[in-house]
């Protein structure tokens, strides 16, 4: 039996349908798809906390220019220090969320501030999405070499005998220098004289002058003075030994593993950023860090690549945020 006129027009019916809805599903599909293959069409911008030349800057650069180089853009980076970190990271939280600009956070930009400051103008937990941890800094407790005591459990031991006697210099109140040192005082139960400089160069110098008896500081600052011995390292206060002193014990080996810190750096996206774009970063900045240049970069640096993204991240940076409120509350550390 032949088909009917009517039947079929309605096969003829029914077959373009199927061929729209296809075609309508096929083109919802390519906004996202395009997106993923375009990204990027333009330079991006890395917005650096921190002056030319300084730890953050030169780790801003080096992560432009590999992470650059795999996405086949140029990425700039933008210096823009002042107020603890908090210019850079307020130019971030307003900017468009367009995955063209990034922060490179810090401990002070990310978990410390809030607690130090009277207020800010932003939301370190609501206004940025974490990307990926990029280098961990441990801290070296130094003395001047003079001085009677030569590793922690003897200065914790004269402090305690000779209340009011050390004086324990930083790099400036509320710094990452200050608080680990905070934290020992409280894991040990002492008490120093904290005296903060405005940086580690004149906080260092009058170490080494004898005007100060100990310090907490970066590899990068002390290193050089420690292995001229004109500094003597009591601790380092990261998790493992530093290979340049493979001799000096850990603040947790010391008896102390409360006073465990690093100072960390890592990159943030403003909040809404898109999901794909955030995780095309966390791809090849994992990438990047597993580069042998790289590594050796950071290890001149003083530091030790952090390989954290995504969640990991996040939850990272919400435990370091709990732990130096606690310090800092401790301390009473403000910044004016």
């Amino acid at each position: 039996m032949k088909p009917t006129c009517s039947s079929l027009k309605n096969q003829r019916a029914r077959r373009v349908a199927l061929a729209l809805s296809a075609g309508f599903a096929l083109l919802a599909q390519l906004p996202g798809a395009l997106a993923q293959t375009a990204y990027p069409t333009k330079p991006l911008t890395i917005v650096v906390p921190g002056p030319a030349g300084g730890i953050t800057d030169q780790l801003g650069r080096l992560i432009a220019l590999k992470v650059g180089e795999r996405l086949g853009q140029s990425v700039i980076v933008e210096n823009r220090a002042g107020a603890g970190g908090n210019l850079a990271a307020e130019a971030v939280a307003r900017a468009e969320p367009n995955g063209y600009t990034l922060l490179l956070g810090t401990q002070g930009t990310q978990a410390t501030n809030q607690y130090l400051y009277k207020s800010l103008p932003f939301d370190p937990a609501k206004d940025f999405v974490p990307v990926h941890a990029l280098m961990s800094i441990p801290n070296i407790v130094v003395a001047n070499a003079s001085r009677p005591y030569r590793n922690i459990t003897e200065l914790v031991a004269f402090a305690k005998q000779n209340p009011g006697k050390v004086l324990f210099s930083s790099a400036g109140n509320g710094t990452g220098t200050h608080l680990a040192g905070e934290l020992l005082q409280a894991e040990a139960g002492v008490k120093f004289v904290h005296i903060p400089y405005k940086g580690s160069a004149p906080s260092i110098n009058d170490l080494l002058g004898g005007q100060v008896d100990i310090s907490v500081d970066y590899p990068i600052t002390t290193l050089g003075h420690i292995q001229a011995g004109k500094l003597r390292a009591l601790a380092v206060t990261g998790p493992t030994r530093l290979p340049a002193l493979p001799q000096v014990q850990t603040i947790g080996e010391a008896g102390y593993p409360g006073a465990e810190s690093t100072s960390w750096i890592g990159l943030f996206f403003p909040a809404k950023t898109p999901a794909a774009i955030v995780e095309r970063w966390q791809t090849e900045v994992a990438q990047a860090l597993q580069d042998p240049a790289v590594v050796e970069s950071l290890g001149r640096m003083g530091g030790l690549p952090l390989a954290l993204g995504g969640a990991k991240f996040g939850d990272f940076v919400v435990a370091e945020r709990s732990k130096w409120k606690t310090a800092i509350q401790r301390s009473g550390a403000k910044v004016d």
